[in-house]
């Protein structure tokens, strides 16, 4: 039986200036790879140039999944996806059209996904369920890597995963996993989780992946009710 559990591992913290070598340690073994693209509006930080991204997107040996931390969503996201991305997620704070967004992510060819900050309410977005293929819910707020995970956001993760039922929509988690919140998080009813610090800073990046996803399938989503 194929494992429903996804390790998307994230380069923000990844050697930048070997960036496609840094993909290949981990690619024999990921699911996607997580490119977070931050602007500096959005989020307090920057990531990766749009010249950056291309070149992470064509050559990537895995397919890509981007995060977009931008305040300009509604362009950026059909952008990405016409770059090639396989999966991009923009902030339900930074889209002002929200289902017309995802139509246009989609009609690129890539998954469409909404990403909610620690303060957005999911139910503010069930009139969306049955257009995205992924919610993202982020335990850290935007902008910095390795920051410490929110376990107050795993009511959150259930509530979403109630809300999701038996649609064939993926939960994202991100922000803050390690061999040390994997397992709560999926106990909260993730599939899907961004590893970032715990990867790239491990001595083997693949060794940890395939640790991280040993522990998630060995737990089984218990959501909250």
């Amino acid at each position: 039986m194929k494992s429903n559990v996804r390790i998307h591992p994230s380069i923000l913290n990844a050697d930048h200036s070997n960036i496609l070598s840094e993909i290949e340690r981990v690619a024999k073994v990921s699911d996607f790879l997580h490119l977070d693209i931050l602007d500096g509006k959005f989020a307090p930080n920057t990531s990766f140039t749009w010249e950056e991204a291309k070149t992470i997107i064509s050559g990537s040996s895995i397919p890509v999944d981007a995060h977009l931390m931008v305040i300009d969503s509604d362009a950026q996201g059909p952008r990405y996806a016409e770059a090639g991305c396989s999966s991009v997620s923009v902030h339900v704070e930074s889209t002002s059209d929200i289902k017309n967004t995802i139509k246009n992510i989609k009609s690129n060819g890539a998954r469409a996904s909404l990403a909610l900050k620690p303060s957005s309410h999911i139910e503010k977005y069930i009139d969306h369920l049955d257009e995205v293929d992924m919610f993202l819910i982020m335990t850290v707020e935007p902008g910095f890597g390795g920051q410490s995970f929110k376990p107050d956001m795993m009511e959150k993760v259930s509530k979403t995963r109630q809300l999701i039922g038996n649609r064939p929509i993926w939960l994202q988690v991100d922000g803050g996993i390690s061999k040390d919140t994997i397992e709560i998080a999926r106990a909260a009813g993730a599939d899907t989780f961004v590893a970032g610090s715990a990867v790239y800073k491990a001595d083997d990046p693949a060794s940890m992946i395939n640790v991280l996803r040993a522990l998630a399938e060995q737990t089984l989503p218990n959501p909250i009710r």
